[in-house]
């Protein structure tokens, strides 16, 4: 059984969506404020969370990154009331997977989040995974170029297996120092910078004008070519 970690403090909505996801077979856990949210994921490990933006002492925001950094690969859909959170590009710098806008409906929030995880099923990690000319074993952590082996390091091959896993997906230069590094580990988005160039340098044939690791002016990056 899917577990779905509800993280509301509106006892109305709380109760419609442990109606609606209890009918469709989800075990639901709701917690009503934002520490007790990022406690329950950790502990039960969801495979999708709902968190309302407006929370009661941690804000959503905090929320939402908290439980990125240490669950980074599951869908996490943000309710709000506040219309301005429709820009994607702070959506994207949460870490968030969706968002809907209060009011809403609970069989729109339902389909929503059953995309996600067909989603979430899709990207699962794989071992061996293959892109153009480039091979990548990530058991053996072995990484090769027309047959030749490149030299990398431990970041650079989790920064490779985080862009194959999520092909055609523009992420941004924040979320990439969440979900790759942990939120903290680094001070500024220069980080992520100079490794993405360090990728090209090494898997591109022409740097300069990348094939596969795209920068996405203002935002952030897209990996494009996905594994075969």
């Amino acid at each position: 059984m899917q577990k779905i970690l509800v993280i509301e403090d509106d006892p109305r909505i709380q109760k419609a969506l442990q109606r609606q996801f209890t009918v469709e077979g989800f075990s639901v856990m709701i917690t009503g404020s934002g520490t007790e949210g990022v406690a329950a994921a950790q502990t039960i490990n969801p495979d999708a969370v709902i968190l309302d933006l407006m929370l009661p002492g941690m804000s959503g925001r905090d929320v939402c990154r908290a439980i990125r950094a240490s669950l980074p690969e599951i869908p996490i859909l943000i309710l709000s009331a506040v219309s301005e959170i429709a820009d994607k590009v702070l959506l994207l710098e949460l870490g968030a997977d969706d968002y809907i806008t209060k009011p809403f409906s609970p069989r729109e929030l339902l389909a929503r989040v059953q995309v996600a995880l067909r989603r979430q099923r899709r990207e699962e990690p794989s071992e061996f995974m293959r892109f153009g000319n480039i091979t990548a074993d990530f058991a053996r952590m072995e990484v090769r170029k027309d047959g030749e082996p490149v030299i990398m390091t431990a970041h650079e091959l989790k920064l490779l297996r985080y862009f194959i896993n999520h092909p055609e997906r523009v992420i941004t230069r924040e979320k990439l120092l969440i979900d790759v590094w942990g939120y903290n580990s680094y001070p500024t988005t220069r980080t992520v910078d100079n490794q993405v160039m360090k990728l090209r340098h090494k898997l591109e044939d022409d740097p300069a004008n990348p094939r596969y690791f795209r920068t996405m002016h203002g935002i952030g990056y897209k990996f494009v070519g996905g594994p075969s």
